[in-house]
């Protein structure tokens, strides 16, 4: 299964191994939220605080949605890197075949009651009225690009799991490109409103999507599952490939979703203390996905890494890996909470128009919060990238409600003190990521001997 496309990181030096996957991964999400940013910014500048608000609002409730397809995708792609590991093309075919197939049922099935429960959100996730409006009609053209988001990371899970982190690349910086010049278009040219970034969104959408399916359809004739070989019954979904992709697939799937419902729960928080607090927090938030971007997608590459090796059986490598991967998240994670804290104003104004002085100082504050801990999500991001690749999702679960655990129960009860109010919402999060990181660090150190049980 060699190929020049596919980056095998069993050999050579182990960081450098990383870095090399991580980078086109890095450059595309940054490609990705500089759309995010230009969205908020275009939103905010030419719509006002309200449509901003809405539109933080969806953003949050679409990241929890696609990422159950996310955690879904995820968890096959670590299945898919130990089977090119192990160099088992028969069980790689099957493995695909097979998570496609759930994936896709799951995928119509979600998009479906999306629809149906349109009009439980308001109520679910507190919006005001003088929002609700715009967002609603935000939300019922994005729920549109639900199947889209399906086909990129599935397709672009299937890729990196071999290798091939750079394809997914261009299409993502396609999409983001894309997105930009039609959110001009449509929002300053058409005046469309919120429903014209929804629109161009959802376009970007299809195109990488559907971009990248033909594209591993074409290129890489040794994964296609050819319709002969399902008549033949030499690839077929079997009781075992189920159960394999379900160990992986579904704990990843519940960790991304409890992860982000904990994150959907403390947006109806935000939401209760109206639209001025919302427009921050949707500001703010982007600012901040930006910054430890980096740092989960190098937690990704780090699964990757740890998969194939996992497969391969190389256990020192592993080992040697995880440490220099974590020095190496560390020394970034602190440059960039410098970077942050200093310049928190400066990134709120490209959002907001400085004579919203309530809006830009809630979200300096949040970003001063949040950013002074950056190694504490970025340790936490290695840690979920490290048990799922050892077979071990249910300890990412494990850790997920541990982070988000205490962020929700802080974020509801300091917020409801008077005397601390919507800050205790800011302070729930890095206490989440450290009492995580905690629990997730001394498990590896008591039970390293079981983690490579083979």
């Amino acid at each position: 299964m060699a190929n020049a496309q596919y980056d095998n990181m069993t050999h050579g030096s182990s960081i450098k191994s990383m870095l090399r996957f991580a980078f086109p991964m890095i450059l595309g999400n940054l490609l990705q939220q500089c759309y995010n940013i230009a969205d908020t910014l275009i939103v905010g500048r030419i719509l006002g605080p309200n449509a901003l608000a809405a539109g933080g609002s969806s953003f949050t409730l679409m990241t929890f949605l696609t990422s159950i397809l996310l955690g879904l995708c995820m968890g096959s792609g670590t299945l898919f890197s130990m089977r090119f590991g192990e160099g088992n093309e028969k069980g790689l075919k099957e493995s695909i075949f097979a998570s496609f197939v759930i994936i896709i049922f799951l995928t119509i099935v979600l998009n479906l009651l999306t629809f149906l429960f349109l009009d439980n959100i308001q109520f679910f996730l507190q919006v005001p009225n003088e929002v609700w409006t715009e967002m609603r009609c935000y939300l019922l053209v994005i729920f549109c690009g639900i199947f889209a988001t399906f086909l990129y990371n599935y397709f672009a899970s299937l890729l990196r799991a071999i290798g091939n982190s750079v394809v997914p690349l261009i299409f993502l910086a396609v999409s983001a490109l894309l997105n930009i010049a039609l959110d001009l278009w449509f929002v300053i040219g058409l005046h469309w409103g919120v429903a014209g970034a929804a629109a161009a969104t959802v376009i970007a959408q299809y195109i990488s999507g559907i971009g990248i399916t033909l594209y591993s359809l074409a290129h890489v004739p040794s994964l296609k599952v050819l319709p002969a070989e399902i008549k033949q019954g030499r690839c077929r979904v079997q009781l075992t490939c189920i159960r394999e992709i379900s160990a992986f697939s579904i704990l990843t799937c519940i960790q991304q979703s409890i992860m982000n419902l904990g994150i959907l729960m403390v947006q109806g928080i935000v939401n209760s203390f109206g639209p001025t607090v919302m427009a921050a927090f949707a500001a703010a938030v982007k600012i901040d996905a930006f910054a430890y971007m980096p740092v989960q997608d190098f937690g990704n590459a780090f699964s990757t890494f740890i998969a194939q090796n996992y497969g391969a059986k190389k256990e020192n490598r592993i080992r040697t890996g995880f440490r220099g991967a974590l020095l190496v998240s560390l020394v970034f994670c602190v440059l960039i909470s410098a970077a942050v804290f200093i310049f928190a104003k400066p990134l709120m104004l490209l959002f907001v128009n400085a004579r919203e002085t309530a809006i830009v100082a809630e979200g300096v504050r949040y970003l001063r919060i949040e950013g002074a801990f950056y190694c504490g999500i970025g340790c936490l991001f290695l840690l979920y990238g490290l048990y799922r690749a050892l077979a071990k999702p249910g300890m990412s679960v494990v850790l997920t409600v541990f982070s988000l655990g205490t962020r929700v129960v802080l974020a509801y009860a300091l917020s409801s003190i008077p005397a601390i109010g919507v800050v205790g919402i800011w302070w729930s999060v890095p206490i989440g990521w450290i009492l995580a990181d905690i629990v997730g660090l001394a498990y590896y150190v008591n039970k390293k001997k079981l983690l490579f049980d083979w």
